[in-house]
């Protein structure tokens, strides 16, 4: 008998509802951990038309943390702001559709089977009211969940994004929000694709700014795009910042973008006084105390000059990453390679830097962040070191962990460049190396397919 035989009717029904259970979304722990924070630095404001989806994800997230206490308030209160968002007179809708079928989902697994039935007709109830458009297309509201959700996770969904995004709006063409984040996405999927941003991307944003004049977060990447053409910004980032700087906080306010377009196209001393102005206004904000240790990350490792080796600045990015480690105990391991990185660029700082490498090495971790360690172990080993041969078991060491990445492609990408020299004495052992594992990712292909 097959898994989908041996099903109860009220577990088939369960399947086949549209929400975050049923969208295939596997997170590790420390993943978990990494979004809920990232989801409680979006400011918590009503008019945010995405704040039903986001306490959506939310529940679905400390269900899956096993705090189920909280995964029913968040899912409680996701209705009540999806209701207030479309300004429902009724708790009916094909938006509450993700909702209710979460409900059930939730109420399943804590072994209350009649609160999920009750949740399974009210989702039979709503497709009698409001049936799919087609046997092929759902409802514009739940095409655009589904599209703002997989948005969050991974880079390999991004094209399934953006064309969710569009079957919502050739429902919905008046819904400004999706039209934004349909942007967003399309430009994040290009970033990442072999052929980089196409010629009318710009365009594309261009666009959707003037029709959402308020998305600040839009208005800062159409300026990064400007400045990449070679176009001068300067007036209108700092009028930008100005604008930032009065709205509330929140992670979608466009801070962290604009605080690179400031340290890549303008000034690395303006980059650092906005954060700093950002914290001096917002002191107990835990995310703007984050988007300032990145700025001093990047002036230190990235853009570095006399000012930025000078004691006072690395005094002030040490004491930073470690106020913001504290505010992000479950999802700190980022910040504490860059603190690492950090005392290596500081003077008789290796000593710290290595121990707090090695600390990290010993520790239980994923082998996704692992493989992350490893690579920053690497290059620190490289550059700061001097220890090439250390460096490239490293290397080798990441690039081994079966986990596509950015890190594992970096990696990968390092060992050919030094094998392409031959230069080094461990190039032969590199080139083997590099054979074993395309011929062992080639079978593992074979197999997946």
């Amino acid at each position: 008998m097959t898994a989908a035989q041996s099903q109860t009717p009220a577990e088939s029904k369960l399947e086949a509802l549209q929400c975050h259970f049923t969208w295939d979304i596997n997170l590790s722990r420390a993943t978990l951990f990494r979004y809920r924070d990232k989801l409680e630095d979006i400011v918590d404001d009503e008019g945010n038309i995405w704040l039903g989806h986001i306490y959506n994800l939310q529940g679905f997230i400390h269900y899956k943390l096993g705090l189920t206490e909280d995964a029913v308030s968040f899912f409680s209160r996701a209705a009540e702001a999806l209701c207030q968002i479309r300004q429902a007179a009724s708790d009916e809708g094909p938006w509450l559709m993700v909702n209710y079928g979460n409900q059930a989902w939730l109420h399943h697994h804590l072994g209350q089977e009649a609160e999920s039935q009750a949740y399974l007709s009210k989702v039979d109830a709503l497709m009698n009211k409001y049936p799919y458009p087609s046997q092929e297309e759902l409802h514009a509201e739940i095409y655009a969940e589904k599209a703002w959700t997989l948005m969050k996770f991974s880079r390999d969904k991004k094209a399934l994004v953006v064309d969710y995004f569009e079957r919502a709006i050739r429902m919905q063409p008046d819904m400004v929000e999706w039209q934004s984040s349909h942007t967003i996405a399309l430009m994040h999927s290009l970033k990442y694709s072999n052929t980089g941003l196409h010629t009318d991307i710009l365009e594309e944003i261009r666009k959707a700014k003037e029709q959402d004049p308020e998305n600040l977060y839009l208005a800062v990447h159409y300026l990064q795009q400007l400045a990449k053409k070679g176009e001068r910004i300067k007036d209108e980032a700092r009028e930008l910042a100005a604008k930032v700087l009065r709205n509330p906080v929140s992670s979608y306010s466009g801070i962290k973008a604009l605080l690179m377009v400031f340290m890549k196209h303008i000034s690395a001393n303006e980059a650092i006084d906005l954060a700093e102005e950002t914290v001096k206004q917002h002191p107990d904000e835990r995310y703007l105390k984050r988007c300032a240790a990145l700025c001093y990350k990047w002036r230190i490792i990235f853009f570095r000059d006399s000012h930025s080796s000078d004691t006072s600045t690395t005094d002030r990015a040490i004491s930073l990453h470690k106020e913001v480690i504290s505010l992000y105990p479950h999802s700190s391991l980022v910040k504490k390679i860059d603190l690492a990185n950090i005392y290596a660029k500081s003077k008789d700082g290796l000593a710290q830097a290595e121990q707090m490498y090695q600390d990290l090495l010993g520790s239980d971790l994923e082998p996704a962040d692992r493989q992350m360690l490893y690579n920053h172990y690497a290059k620190y080993l490289n550059f700061d070191q001097h220890n090439s041969t250390g460096s490239i078991q490293y290397h080798m060491k990441a690039a081994q962990i079966p986990q596509q990445s950015f890190f594992q492609r970096n990696s990968i990408r390092v060992l050919e460049k030094i094998a392409e020299t031959n230069r080094n004495w461990l190039c032969r052992d590199i080139k083997e190396f590099l054979a074993q594992l395309q011929s062992s990712n080639e079978r593992n292909q074979v197999v997946n397919e």
